[in-house]
């Protein structure tokens, strides 16, 4: 790809029928925005677009229920989270909206292409369910009834919320709509498909190999392999068409005769909505979208959690490459989930805070914006599942921002102004040999967030200023200008800090980019602006000083005062509200007594187990066997099959990638036809729900766990 290359980063449409939690700002929107930032400052042409996807059943689901229309409830959360993400940093260079004229005309020009195409689609006549009282068929969400695998007596149409079963509306026992209340009946409907499953041979080749029509399009190794795990199950099992219409009055209209009462379905639309945000940004600001979406030099790159894996990298690629001429993505870097303090975000039970929540509770709290940010990127769902707590929230901000990075540039600020009047000293250094380490450092930076690593990036700014911390202190100046204020190795050590503090500042920006002018401030810089990393990067390496000679910096001050502060309770207190919530929601759901321990074994019974950290490299179900899953596992020095009664629980698609612990010499047995070899550690709540268990760190396949 040549030097003129486009960059067209797009992140996940938030559904807008509520507020955000800190689950979706960690998965979709916080990585963009540090990648953005971090290219930006690069001098790279990037596009970052957004916007909110407002169309579907469950929408007007809450505008039922709340006697608002569809419009007022987009309206409402449309403007709270785009005010939300901009008061967070997440620096959208357009945030659109799919209830926008221009999103409809684009999403029915594409449906028409495609229909003109005459092999894209097939109608077809099936039997839906019909409220005949409010005279109109119903979406999957607009059904409920009794779940066929778990019994579960409140199932949607689509999916059962307590087991995780993918369901079709015919499947519930005893459906009802959730209209009227009543029994839907069976009628006639015509639907329109999207045969994705003509698309199956060149989308796996595409995905495994990474080789688009026969020419290399991406390096397949650098996505991750819970997204091609993913993936590959799908393709796998086969794809199949998909009804990309629906008999709703809330939605894009299709644009053809016959179709009257049916819009476009809404996962059909809202990829589209990516194409028309970059419109919108080119028509405001004189630009040709199509530069963004079309040619060689384009590089599309989705940032997505991993509920929407498929949609972005099977069903939308099928979607752009049907229409021609588009750009299927180079890399779609999908987060999995993160989970609050050790439970999924749930709203119903006040379990977590969403993003604006935490604005208002936290609008006391010095640097609220950054140390949420720098929290959530200290755990960042990349590979797995991860867990937001409140006292890691603390330990993050008093010891790496407060303790590493804010007490060395103060030190350096402090002693600048203290020794020399606030000016750089003059000194003959080679800076190029000094800062070797540094250098090192920056550069293993640079590679994680080229590598979409987000949080080593963040643990390698974290060692750039640990570094600097340990080179001041080593040296000691204080000890040495008592005896010698006009010593060179003094005016040496403040010389390179000041180096490495410029480096910092510009390093920070798109991690904490509330924090970074302040940083530039104490050191008598301007803000960044776009291509400066590129500019200091060359600079750096070629030698020459950041910070010369004479340059005044500004006065220094604490940038991150701490929470656990014996003098000022207040932040922590702030912390504490949060902490005293939780506890009050555990007080009022307390459950039954755990169960009662099992008999007393001897530790010689204990070491008979040979327990084994591994992966589950791929799954599937089996055949008439509603709870097992038959799952490969890699143990580093083989691959066994293991089957597993987690089929309620978990789809074959969700496990791929999963570690686990398997007790490793169980002896085979036989289920449901399948030799199972060994035994994978779940743990099991009072409500049933399974657990893998797992090490806390990733650490390979095969080893012992003692």
């Amino acid at each position: 790809m040549s030097e003129k290359k486009k960059i067209l980063v797009t992140s996940a449409l938030p559904y807008a029928n509520g507020a955000l939690h800190l689950g979706h700002l960690a998965g979709a929107y916080l990585p963009a925005d540090i990648y953005v930032r971090y290219l930006r400052l690069l001098g790279k042409d990037v596009l970052w677009v957004c916007g909110s996807d407002e169309h579907g059943a469950a929408i007007t689901m809450r505008a039922k229920k709340e006697g608002r229309s569809p419009k007022e409830i987009i309206d409402t959360y449309h403007e709270l989270n785009k005010q939300t993400f901009k008061d967070l940093g997440i620096s959208f260079d357009h945030y659109h909206r799919t209830s926008a004229k221009l999103h409809h005309e684009t999403s029915q020009e594409f449906f028409t292409k495609l229909n003109e195409k005459g092999d894209e689609f097939e109608v077809r006549t099936i039997e839906q369910y019909y409220d005949e009282d409010y005279n109109q068929f119903l979406a999957d969400r607009y059904i409920k009834g009794t779940c066929p695998r778990c019994s579960h007596p409140e199932a949607y149409g689509d999916q059962c919320e307590n087991c995780g079963s993918d369901l079709s509306p015919t499947e519930l026992i005893n459906p009802v709509s959730t209209l009227s209340g009543k029994s839907p009946v069976l009628k006639e409907t015509k639907l329109w498909y999207f045969k994705l499953d003509k698309h199956e041979e060149w989308l796996k080749e595409w995905i495994s190999e990474g080789t688009l029509d026969g020419v290399a399009h991406h390096d397949a190794k650098k996505w991750k392999k819970h997204v091609l795990g993913q993936c590959l199950s799908w393709l796998n099992n086969g794809l199949q068409p998909r009804a990309i219409t629906r008999d709703l009055d809330w939605g894009i209209p299709v644009p053809l005769e016959g179709a009257e009462g049916k819009v476009l379905y809404v996962w059909f639309d809202a990829p589209i909505g990516y194409i028309s945000s970059t419109k919108q940004w080119a028509l405001d600001n004189g630009k040709d979208w199509e530069e963004y979406w079309k040619g060689e030099d384009v590089e599309l790159i989705h940032f997505i959690g991993k509920d929407n894996i498929v949609f972005h990298c099977i069903i939308f690629p099928a979607m752009l490459k049907a229409y021609g001429d588009y750009a299927l993505p180079r890399n779609v870097p999908a987060n999995q989930f993160l989970n609050f303090e050790g439970q999924k975000f749930s709203k119903s039970r006040g379990w977590g805070i969403e993003q604006h929540e935490y604005l208002e509770a936290f609008k006391d709290f010095p640097n609220k914006e950054d140390a949420l940010r720098y929290a959530l990127l200290r755990n960042l769902p990349e590979n797995r599942d991860s867990d937001f707590k409140w006292d890691e929230f603390i330990e993050f901000y008093d010891n790496e921002l407060a303790d590493n990075l804010g007490n060395f540039l103060n030190r350096v600020v402090v002693l600048t102004n203290k020794y020399y009047e606030g000016a750089a000293p003059a000194i003959d250094v080679d800076l190029k040999e000094k800062l070797a380490e540094a250098i090192a450092i920056v550069d293993k930076i640079t590679q994680e967030l080229d590598a979409f690593s987000f949080k080593q990036a963040a643990l390698a700014l974290m060692e750039l200023s640990s570094y600097g911390n340990t080179y001041l202190q080593d040296v000691s100046p204080w000890k040495i200008w008592k005896e010698d204020p006009d010593s060179a190795v003094v005016k040496e050590c403040l010389f390179v800090c000041l180096q490495i503090a410029s480096l910092l500042s510009i390093l920070c920006e798109p991690f904490i980019p509330f924090t970074s002018p302040k940083i530039r401030a104490f050191l008598g810089l301007g803000e960044t602006a776009n291509g400066d990393l590129q500019s200091v990067l060359e600079q750096i390496k070629a030698g020459q000083a950041l910070i010369a000679a004479g340059h005044k910096v500004g006065q220094s001050g604490v940038l991150f005062p701490k929470i656990n502060d014996r003098r000022d309770a207040s932040r922590l207190e702030i912390v504490n509200r949060q902490k005293n919530k939780l506890e009050d929601i555990l007080a009022a759901e307390k459950g039954p007594e755990r169960e009662p321990l099992k008999d007393e074994i001897q530790f010689d019974d204990f070491v008979k187990l040979d327990l084994r950290t591994g992966t589950i490299t791929a799954a599937e179900a089996i055949p008439k066997a509603d709870k097992l899953l038959k799952l490969s596992v890699d143990l580093g020095m083989e691959e066994r099959t293991v089957v597993s009664g987690i089929a309620l629980q978990y789809k074959p698609e969700e496990v791929v990638g999963q570690e686990i612990v398997l007790v490793a010499n169980l002896a085979p047995r036989k289920l449901r036809g399948v030799l199972s070899q060994g035994m994978i550690l779940m743990a099991e709540n009072d409500e049933g729900k399974l657990s893998f268990v797992r090490p806390n760190e990733t650490i390979g396949n095969g080893f012992v766990v003692k």
